[in-house]
């Protein structure tokens, strides 16, 4: 009898088949019919299709138990590049990944409105093949309501037409998300959420293999989840807001706050940038400085209440932690984030859910930027829109 063929035998086949490529790492043919439910026929011509197109390629052979050798498929690393640009308060982060996300080049320089400039030497000095690079995402951190902001639909309209390439923007919390998903091999049947610790406090969520971006392209504000109705105000316009308590910003504040840990930092240095104040604190409370590491710890607890209540709302099996506020002291909070999950999820009886740090948290939001040009290039279909416009 023949096989009847599943509706995801649609326009996200292709999308459905690198995913699952990219997260096995080797698959055989056979394998991806019984994962997928396509039939044999599209699976080859799908697959024929790929290694055309040299985004997949033939690894090898696994033995059988019907005798005949099975031909192993993977994703072929360096055939195609995306570009990613960070835009920071004073600096771009720019990173090159390839096809499975592995970071090629990456620098940071300081701000600027070049930036298709900038895109030309920074590929120039990689020596990337022109026809090799699939585009652009510029990511930049979500404002407040009412406050100025980039124009990135300008930028994005203004950058296709000087590189002739197609240009994707994003908020930066998001971008992160998706290239932690696609660099680790995350499966797309896995709930992912990553959240976003720097100046404020973002999350992305992955599900099926696309990013949950909401109505109005605006998902994941973590930072603006109220963990007490009556507390400090926020300036967008709530109390009590996680980020009022726990972004980078409220834990140099906070360390301020105690003269004599200020003293000893050099906190109240008029040149000293809330990046490096807060990389201070942090050093100090991993190299055992008690008052710092109080000021990291209670920061870390109002997170872990906020994640948990994300986690609740959401199922998620899987988060990591990533941004500049977790690269120093990222074990104090993804022990806090785990020890409340354990004990407080809604689904800890069902499931655990696995808490770990990014491997570059400063480069998270630029490696994810470049991540979406991959993603929305060889395999698109996972949403009807690959960016804000």
């Amino acid at each position: 009898m023949a096989r009847r063929e599943t509706s995801v035998a649609g326009p996200g086949s292709r999308a459905l088949i690198v995913d699952i490529v990219r997260s096995a790492v080797t698959i055989s043919r056979v394998e991806l019919a019984d994962v997928t439910g396509l039939t044999q026929p599209s699976i080859s011509n799908l697959v024929r299709e790929l290694i055309a197109e040299g985004i997949i390629h033939e690894i090898g052979s696994a033995d059988s138990i019907r005798g005949k050798p099975r031909k192993l498929i993977a994703i072929t690393p360096a055939t195609r590049f995306g570009i990613g640009f960070h835009l920071g308060p004073d600096t771009v982060t720019c990173v090159a990944v390839d096809l499975t996300g592995g970071v090629v080049g990456r620098e940071v320089v300081p701000r600027t409105d070049a930036l298709a400039t900038r895109f030309a030497e920074f590929t120039s000095g990689l020596d990337l093949p022109r026809d090799r690079i699939e585009g652009l995402a510029v990511v930049a951190p979500t404002p407040y309501p009412g406050e100025p902001a980039p124009d990135l639909a300008a930028v994005r309209a203004d950058l296709s037409e000087q590189l002739g390439l197609p240009v994707l923007v994003e908020n930066d919390a998001a971008a992160a998300a998706l290239g932690e998903f696609w660099s680790r091999r995350v499966s797309r049947e896995q709930a992912f959420g990553c959240i976003y610790l720097a100046t404020g406090i973002g999350a992305g969520f992955v599900f099926g293999g696309a990013l949950f971006r909401g109505a109005s392209f605006d998902a994941g504000e973590l930072g603006h989840l109220s963990i007490h109705y009556d507390g400090r105000p926020c300036p967008c316009g709530n109390r009590g807001c996680v980020e009022r308590y726990a972004s980078m910003d409220a834990i140099v504040a906070a360390a301020r706050g105690n003269p004599s840990l200020s003293a000893r930092l050099g906190l109240g240095d008029p040149a000293a940038t809330l990046s490096r104040s807060h990389d201070a604190i942090a050093r100090a409370a991993v190299h055992g400085d008690p008052a710092a590491f109080a000021v990291i710890d209670e920061a870390a607890g109002y997170l872990s209440a906020a994640v948990t209540s994300m986690v609740n709302l959401l199922d998620l099996g899987r988060v990591v932690l990533t941004g500049p506020g977790v690269a120093l002291a990222g074990s104090i909070y993804a022990r806090r984030v785990r020890d409340q999950l354990e004990r407080t999820a809604h689904s800890r009886q069902r499931h655990g859910v696995t808490v770990e740090l990014s491997a570059q948290p400063r480069d998270a939001a630029g490696i994810g930027a470049a991540a979406l040009v991959v993603q929305a290039a060889v395999a698109p279909g996972h949403t009807p829109g690959a960016s804000r416009s």
